[in-house]
């Protein structure tokens, strides 16, 4: 009979072929997001080779909420929505008064119940309407496929205490227009933190507000964004 016995060296090969499986499994590629062609990293690398204070947004403590609210004669029987970033990227270079941030408009979450009872909506949609809602933003109102970003841009942060009124740049839709944001400026060793409301209308970005019976069930023009914006220091 064969002698069956596993031998060391054998073990130790199939302890190798086992890793090698673990590591290929565990360690998949990291494919990183790419931003707008048009961001211009350039300008911000000059003031870094130039020792000149830049900070990145981090996006895991930053947050842009846009309250979305019904409109036409059978409201009721819609919902107000709750839209929200949590991928808002970008640059403040606070001394040069200067900001270029942008969020990808396909990782937008709709109406999540934190941010829901945060803005006192009184109704609760279904995971369907939910679903419905995040397809037709998408597709319909935003056309994500042709404008996958909201673009921001700030030439004039201003000076002075922490509140400060800033006129900001926003490209939407592939219209840029200029919105005022009432805004709390802080700055804090290799930190910067900026937040702040403003209110656009959809219709001057060449978006038309979603509609269903002929306008019946809508949803208004304007709507309401609150953002908190954390950035630290880039070494």
């Amino acid at each position: 009979m064969a002698d069956r016995r596993i031998t060391p060296a054998a073990v130790a090969v199939l302890v190798s072929l086992l890793a090698a499986c673990a590591s290929q499994i565990a360690a998949p590629p990291v494919v990183e997001r790419r931003g707008p062609a048009d961001f211009p990293d350039a300008y911000y690398r000059r003031l870094l080779s130039q020792a000149k204070p830049v900070f990145r947004v981090d996006p895991v403590r930053s947050l842009v909420v846009i309250e979305v609210r019904r409109a036409g004669s059978l409201a009721q029987f819609g919902h107000d929505h709750v839209v929200a970033s949590h991928d808002v990227a970008g640059i403040i270079a606070p001394d040069e008064g200067r900001a270029d941030l942008y969020l990808p408009l396909d990782a937008l979450v709709v109406d999540e119940p934190v941010l829901r009872a945060e803005a006192g909506f009184d109704t609760q949609p279904s995971a369907a309407d939910i679903a419905g809602t995040r397809r037709n933003m998408l597709e319909k109102v935003l056309e994500t496929d042709r404008h996958p970003y909201a673009l921001i841009a700030v030439n004039d942060l201003g000076a002075g205490g922490s509140a400060r009124q800033l006129r900001v740049a926003l490209t939407l839709h592939g219209t840029t227009s200029s919105v005022d944001a009432a805004t709390q400026f802080e700055r804090a060793g290799e930190e910067v933190s900026v937040t702040g409301t403003l209110a656009i209308d959809q219709s001057r970005f060449g978006i038309a507000p979603f509609s269903v019976l002929g306008g019946a069930i809508a949803v208004q023009d304007r709507v309401n964004i609150t953002f908190r914006i954390r950035a630290r220091r880039v070494e």
